[in-house]
């Protein structure tokens, strides 16, 4: 299986819902690696690393948040790096 690693950068309401640990839950749940921060500006990034269709889903369940959360754009950018679990990052 050909690996894809991609960068999220998601904006709106996302700090403060339960964010970070709704993006561990669905990244663990399809078996996608990487990890998932706040940022200081108030958006949260994600590095994830799967295949085609697992990024294609994490990357949807992104756009769509927990329930609390009010996405107003994910941009995908590739990235690179090998991952072996789903972590969370301290704010940066």
């Amino acid at each position: 299986m050909d690996l894809v690693t991609k960068q999220l950068r998601i904006e709106g309401l996302v700090q403060g819902v339960g964010f970070r640990y709704f993006m561990q839950r669905r990244a663990r749940s399809l078996g996608v690696t990487g990890w998932v921060r706040n940022r200081a500006d108030g958006s949260v990034e994600a590095v994830v690393q799967g295949s085609a269709d697992t990024i294609a889903a994490i990357v949807a369940q992104a756009k769509q948040g927990p329930r609390s959360a009010r996405v107003t754009s994910v941009k995908v950018t590739d990235a690179q790096g090998q991952f072996t679990a789903f972590d969370l990052l301290p704010t940066e």
